[in-house]
């Protein structure tokens, strides 16, 4: 099995989240759990937001730990043909999504993944598994 981490899941993983690290001491040897692009610009983007400071370095430091164990999987052609159907299935029901979530979504599903997120905006998303790996 194949997790792919959302930017609030990676979060969760920065702030040490009991839940989460539980969780991810019951993950297989054989599943992979990684991270895409958008996730990484998206953490990169909000610690980048903050002022220069001894959180900011904190932050990065653990950003880093963790960027050079969990793969980054690229954004791709499969994930972009998802792209396209999720949006229109979602606009078509009147549906809002991120554009970011959007592709992260996307990037499970070209992935085959389960996307592990907190946030309720994936629900709904046909053929998406999201796992909250917080409770």
């Amino acid at each position: 099995m194949i997790y792919l981490l959302d930017t609030n899941a990676f979060s969760d993983l920065m702030r040490e989240h009991p839940k989460m690290d539980a969780h991810l001491a019951g993950v297989s040897g054989t599943d992979r759990v990684v991270i895409c692009t958008i996730v990484r610009g998206e953490v990169r983007y909000g610690i980048g937001r903050l002022p220069v400071g001894k959180r900011r370095q904190e932050l990065q430091a653990k950003a880093n730990r963790l960027f050079a164990v969990i793969p980054c999987e690229p954004v791709s052609e499969s994930a972009a043909d998802h792209y396209a159907d999720v949006k229109l299935a979602r606009e078509r029901k009147g549906l809002s999504l991120d554009e970011n979530d959007l592709w992260i979504a996307s990037t499970a599903l070209g992935l085959g993944a389960v996307l592990a997120s907190r946030d309720t905006g994936f629900g709904g998303i046909d053929g998406l598994s999201v796992e909250d790996w917080t409770t």
